[in-house]
């Protein structure tokens, strides 16, 4: 026992100290989240469009099938009725740029929305209209009627490093206000067909659901926005 003992610091005192203090000081993201979640939304979209006649695959009563399409997609309209309209709806993210209501988000989020609904962390419920918006770049700038709000402080994506650890914060697939962490995986990223702007890639889990919303550092400062996933399956694969 004794000689295990003296292994044991033996073996730990042979470690560099630079790589005790980094197992000291992993990163706490408590204060990041209590700080800085309020300042994150979700946005829902609601999208009017017409159905086309015919819709839906043609069944014969008897196929074992019938029953669910008939339940779960209505018949097109009959001679004489108006085509209906069917409700799209999207989710995803964004954050408050100022006190009085100005969010940021993806333009792909809102884009073509009949109606864009606001949701913040306190469970308040607005509905938003687009102030501006770039496709190229994907970034859309939406309001609120409200005042007072927590806002996100803007840092300079320039200072980040590769390796420096970063938080996202959204709505991965409904979920309200999810938090991930990772590292920067790379800076400057050119995808296929997407060259127009230098993405920032990280193995922060990003999902259906996170577009629009921020990536912070550990200042607690937004450095990017998380815009899209580029995974075969089109989820999170690091």
């Amino acid at each position: 026992m004794a000689r295990a003992v003296l292994l044991c610091l033996y073996l730990l005192l042979g470690v560099p100290s630079s790589l005790l203090a980094q197992g000291r000081e992993l990163p706490d993201f408590t204060d990041l989240a209590e700080k800085q979640g309020p300042t994150v939304v979700n946005i829902s979209t609601t999208q009017m469009r017409e159905r086309r006649s015919g819709q839906g695959p043609n069944i014969e009563e008897d196929d074992p099938l019938y029953d669910f399409f008939r339940r779960f997609i209505p018949r097109p309209p009959g001679p004489g009725q108006a085509p209906r309209e069917l409700e799209s709806r999207s989710l995803g993210s964004g954050f408050v740029i100022s006190a009085d209501g100005y969010i940021l988000t993806n333009a792909h989020v809102v884009d073509a929305a009949d109606e864009i609904t606001v949701r913040l962390t306190d469970k308040r419920e607005f509905k938003a209209r687009v102030i501006g918006a770039d496709r190229r770049t994907d970034l859309a700038l939406i309001k609120i009627e409200a005042a007072g709000l927590p806002t996100v402080r803007m840092g300079d994506p320039n200072r980040l490093k590769v390796g420096e650890w970063v938080v996202a914060i959204g709505k991965p697939f409904g979920l309200e206000n999810t938090m991930t962490a990772g590292i920067v995986s790379a800076k400057g990223r050119d995808l296929p067909q997407e060259n127009f702007v230098p993405f920032i890639q990280t193995d922060a889990a990003i999902n259906p659901g996170n577009s629009g919303g921020p990536l912070f550092n550990l200042r607690g400062e937004v450095v990017g926005i998380n815009s899209l996933i580029y995974s075969r399956s089109g989820g999170y694969m690091g």
